[in-house]
């Protein structure tokens, strides 16, 4: 059959062709089929896997690629990036879809980087973290070794951990390499704040000190209470130093010269935390600026306008319930915006501003959980068996991780949180170095670190 004339019969053949119904069509394609050689079915079979097996996401505009993978969950898109080059080139461009994974995961999204491969990086690595907290692989443990009586007394700070003992001394760890950096003499401690200079102790023998950590020389001496004093804290630009004792008092004092400028009444028990603060709210008590006192004891916590006047007034009591029929666990959680505590039944978190409980989280596995360190996305708690990290999102525990035999302490001051910027949302760089340290009965100090990455 010539050229055109074969040309002119396809014509009218397509045109028959389509004229026809499905079934008709179908028919007509087997009756064709049925009739071709081995070539033609060659030919045809080349030609269906083409039409069939279409790239979409490569014939796609790229906005309406981004949107469409923006339904699927991140495991199947790294399957996916395996199909071909160009298919893992526009799913690792996809910006919105890597930050929107690394988020759900709880980690810290920072909107100034654009760059979507760095997101997909970033998600792998956080992927594996979450995966070794869920396998409860995420830590590791160390000892430190150098006291010779109990240790009740723990502060961390910058990757280094203070310890006070009943030795009569308190000792400067650097956590990553487990080395004493200072030890000097003191008296008992049961409580202690650092920072480059000097040493703040508050002590069974009812009074407060502060040394110098170059020459251990004692340079301020406070002395006032009746009891012992279980909780320290200071600010050096407001010249201030609060100290809670076993008297039920509060007492405030000037750091440089040690006079005693106030003292706080209204607790019914012993005072076994006080955290000076600055409230980053505003509301018909306090601006944004104003420095806070807290000083927690077994039922109730007050809140004292310190940075306003010395002579101040109780603004708030909080309490869980008013028969004292719950008590609260002595540590105490304060950001300037959020006052959390753990009590027998378990976390109530405060708006600061206004005063009201947000939230109470009763975790349904445990009792009795106690409060390490509270964020944005994660809170650090633990039992007498195990440290829990619970996701505040979803009110679940995700990871857990064993704890020996630790000292028991009704204050509270002889375990602690290490570093907590990640409690806010984890960026791959605050997963490391300390997370919970604790006195031993042999007079030890137990750490659990983060284990390096994979």
């Amino acid at each position: 059959m010539e050229r055109k004339e074969f040309e002119a019969w396809l014509d009218n053949l397509s045109v028959t062709f389509l004229s026809l119904v499905d079934l008709q069509k179908n028919e007509a394609l087997d009756h064709l089929i049925a009739l071709s050689g081995a070539a033609q079915l060659k030919h045809l079979s080349n030609n269906l896997e083409a039409l069939l097996k279409r790239d979409f996401l490569k014939l796609l505009p790229l906005e309406l690629s981004f949107y469409l993978l923006k339904w699927l969950d991140p495991q199947t898109l790294l399957t996916c990036c395996l199909v071909s080059k160009q298919w893992n080139k526009v799913i690792s461009a996809c910006l919105e879809v890597w930050q929107v994974a690394c988020r759900n995961l709880g980690w810290q999204i920072d909107d100034s980087v654009q760059e979507a491969l760095h997101w997909k990086k970033v998600y792998l690595k956080a992927n594996l973290r979450m995966k070794q907290l869920e396998s409860h692989e995420a830590f590791e443990t160390s000892s430190l070794i150098g006291h010779s009586a109990r240790v009740y007394a723990l502060y961390y700070k910058d990757g280094l951990l203070c310890t006070g003992s009943d030795d009569l001394s308190a000792k400067l760890w650097d956590v990553s390499t487990g080395q004493c950096v200072y030890g000097i003499q003191t008296h008992t401690c049961a409580a202690v704040k650092f920072d480059e200079q000097k040493l703040v102790t508050g002590s069974f023998d009812n009074t407060v000190a502060c040394w110098e950590w170059s020459s251990g020389a004692k340079t301020q001496h406070f002395r006032g209470h009746t009891g012992a004093v279980f909780s320290v804290d200071y600010n050096d630009e407001l010249d201030l130093l609060v100290s809670g004792s076993a008297d039920f008092t509060v007492k405030v004092w000037a750091l440089s010269t040690s006079v005693c400028l106030n003292t706080l009444t209204g607790h019914t028990e012993w005072v076994t935390k006080v955290v000076l603060q600055e409230s980053k709210v505003k509301s018909l008590m306090h601006s944004p600026g104003d420095y806070i006192l807290l000083s927690a004891d077994k039922y109730e916590i007050k809140i004292w306008p310190i940075g306003r006047e010395i002579n101040c007034r109780c603004l708030k009591t909080l309490t869980v319930s008013e028969d004292r029929s719950i008590s609260l666990q002595p540590r105490l959680h304060f950001d300037g915006k959020y006052i959390v505590c753990s009590s027998a039944i378990g976390l109530y978190q405060w708006d600061f501003a206004s005063y009201d409980i947000l939230r109470v989280i009763k975790p349904p596995e445990f009792a009795n959980l106690s409060l390490l360190g509270f964020g944005d996305v994660f809170a650090l708690l633990f039992d007498n068996h195990y440290l829990y990290i619970m996701d505040l999102r979803t009110e679940k525990l995700i990871s857990r991780w064993p704890l020996p035999e630790y000292r028991k302490s009704k204050r509270g001051s002889s375990f602690l949180a290490g570093e907590m910027s990640w409690l806010d949302g984890l960026d791959g760089q605050n997963d490391v170095g300390l997370v919970f340290a604790t006195s031993m009965p042999d007079h030890s100090i137990h750490l659990v670190l983060w284990k390096e990455h994979g």
